[in-house]
């Protein structure tokens, strides 16, 4: 193999071809700050209030356990196994190769509109740093349907906003409902001041250029943070990964404080809870997809980022600090989230319920619009968009990552010692391909990627994953690899693994595809519908990651010698290369007792025949 200089790796590390992590705290918060998204922040959430408050904690409790802890730990020790990203990986099964690319494209095309919501943070941050905030009020860049209207004077104030529409010729207020008509100015800033949104995907507009700085200074962080591999990214993640928690708790301790946040805290999982919901099939499905999604399975940065840990990595004990901090920091947010909003429902004297929005809809309508009605309000904003901003760089760190990775493995003569270039370039391809995401129909774009890319074909993607590690390669083969990472473990330990990588796993996540396939609606932005060209340009999207799976399938088939049996039988087994703990000449695992000394296997160079 090619040993050529790269910078990227330490004298130290034990794996002298692709480096290893400095220490184990880089690992731990980088998994943490890849599996700690947004959706931890605006989707659990409202998913909680949605599906009976308290109550759906069981369902989210129990799918954690049944569906996202297994997942999370085949993905982790596939990767830390094999030392190689999620397309090199797939050689233990050929196959099913085109799994691995299929999720690198994945992660490629959400790549760019995780950028750009990370410029939309940027924009709202650098917006916050000034006082009263912009869309604390309707200014002049608001028309006339904006009205802000507040606890003491809203009978008066609808008044005047009807007289003012009448004057202004618009009588449709008589026969529509006023919550329709009146938009606040956190709504109309997102519109008309950050998005400068247009009316449809047809009308694409200019590129907003405040945006386009945005997400520049956006790929300029990531680049910086990924220079150097996970040898920068490991420290960067030091502040990106912990700095939301120290927010969530600001936030949590300042909500608590105002009045309203009771109702909000209530409305979260207090009076909501209902028992009942449980036995609703839909709760499941939420609580199942909320899980899986939060965890960041599927999308190849699991496999990546284990895939540069010692060989003898505890993973196990990995993946129950990750996970089970993923889901506290999902229930945590939620308390931090409803509180504030309570005070916002009260300071507006309506219904919690007519202020809880999810997406984008909570981030950068709902929640500044709260966090306008407090003092200092200036501070908390910024605070929270930091929060955000940090959250998605962590996320964006480890979708870089897949790619660089990916790339390194597959051409090593060209990229081992060019890790900085390809970083660079990756980054700003991104920025490029982010570009229509950032014009004046840019958020339609960023909704069709999101409800087409990064739903169910993930679904599928796993499924194909499960099938090829568990049945293909072999569940008994892969505990016994895992073996000789951790040391033996009791029949008994692995029999709760066993059940699920072969049975429960594969079967949910089965139940909930067909159930996304069938009752898949096209998707929309608020009220605007996408045309038809961009209905079909989305299901070109899909059909652009899932061809891959069968295209390398038959490219392999074709390369494959022997009759049509003997190539399927060949390409159902590990190749030569993918493994250097495999004696492929002698058919058999290198012995435990050689299998201590790590330097010396990992080292280990195979001879052709």
């Amino acid at each position: 193999s090619f040993t050529g200089q790269d910078a990227h790796v330490d004298p130290g590390d034990e794996n002298p071809e692709r480096g290893n992590w400095a220490n184990k705290s880089d690992y731990i918060l980088s998994m943490i700050g890849y599996a700690v998204g947004l959706g931890n922040i605006w989707r659990f959430p409202y998913l909680a209030y949605k599906n009976g408050g308290g109550a759906f904690l069981i369902p989210y409790f129990t799918m954690l356990v049944v569906v996202g802890i297994p997942l999370f730990f085949l993905e982790s020790a596939l990767g830390q196994f094999c030392s190689q990203g999620p397309i090199n990986a797939w050689k233990a099964v050929p196959i099913l190769q085109g799994v691995g690319i299929a999720a690198v494209v994945v992660t490629l095309v959400v790549s760019i509109y995780y950028n750009v919501i990370i410029c939309y943070s940027l924009y709202y941050m650098f917006a916050s740093m000034q006082s009263p905030l912009p869309w604390s009020d309707c200014f002049s860049w608001a028309d006339s349907s904006c009205s802000n209207i507040s606890a003491g004077d809203s009978s008066h104030t609808n008044i005047l906003f009807l007289e003012k529409l009448m004057h202004s010729g618009n009588n449709t207020c008589a026969s529509s409902n006023m919550s329709v008509l009146v938009q606040s100015p956190s709504e109309q800033y997102w519109d008309r001041v950050a998005l400068q949104r247009s009316s449809s995907l047809d009308e694409t507009g200019p590129v907003v250029w405040h945006l386009a700085l945005c997400l520049l200074l956006s790929s300029l962080l990531v680049a910086a943070a990924l220079i150097r591999g996970i040898k920068s990214s490991g420290k960067v993640v030091y502040f990106t990964a912990t700095f939301p928690y120290v927010v969530i708790l600001i936030l949590l301790v300042r909500g608590l404080t105002l009045e309203g946040a009771r109702d909000g805290i209530e409305f979260y999982i207090g009076s909501q809870s209902n028992l009942t919901k449980l036995t609703e099939a839909e709760v499941w499905k939420d609580a199942a997809t909320q899980t899986f999604y939060s965890l960041s399975i599927g999308w190849g940065g699991l496999v990546t980022l284990s895939s540069y840990n010692n060989f003898q990595n505890n993973v196990f004990k990995d993946t129950f600090a990750v996970t089970l901090t993923n889901a506290g920091t999902s229930v945590l947010a939620g308390f931090a989230i409803f509180s504030i909003l309570g005070h916002m429902a009260h300071v507006y004297n309506i219904p919690v319920e007519n202020v809880v929005k999810q997406g984008f809809g909570l981030a950068f309508i709902a929640y500044p619009d709260a966090l306008s009605k407090l003092p200092i309000s200036p501070l908390w904003s910024i605070l929270f968009f930091v929060m955000l901003l940090t959250v998605g760089l962590d996320s964006q760190f480890a979708g870089i990552e897949v790619l660089t990775t990916c790339l390194v493995d597959a051409f090593p003569r060209y990229f081992k010692s060019k890790r900085a270039i390809v970083t660079v370039a990756t980054c700003s391809i991104l920025y490029l391909l982010g570009l229509p995401c950032v014009t004046r129909a840019g958020i339609y774009w960023v909704t069709l990627i999101d409800q087409f890319v990064a739903t169910w074909v993930l679904l599928f993607l796993v499924l194909l994953e499960i099938i090829g590690v568990a049945f293909i390669y072999g569940g008994n083969r892969f505990i016994k690899d895992i073996e000789m990472m951790l040391g033996k473990k009791s029949f008994a330990f692995w029999l709760w693994w066993r059940a699920c990588w072969f049975c429960i796993s594969p079967c949910i996540i089965l139940v909930i595809l067909g159930w996304s396939i069938a009752t898949f609606s096209p998707p929309t932005y608020g009220e605007v519908q996408y045309p038809g060209w961009g209905l079909a340009l989305g299901w070109a999207m899909v059909a652009f990651v899932v061809i891959w799976i069968p295209f390398v399938a038959v490219y392999n088939l074709t390369k494959a010698r022997g009759s049509p049996w003997e190539r399927l039988k060949s390409l159902c087994s590990p190749s030569e290369e993918w493994h250097p703990y495999l004696d492929i000449h002698r058919g058999e695992r290198y012995s435990e007792e050689r299998c201590q000394n790590n330097k010396d296997y990992r080292n280990h160079q195979e001879v052709d025949p």
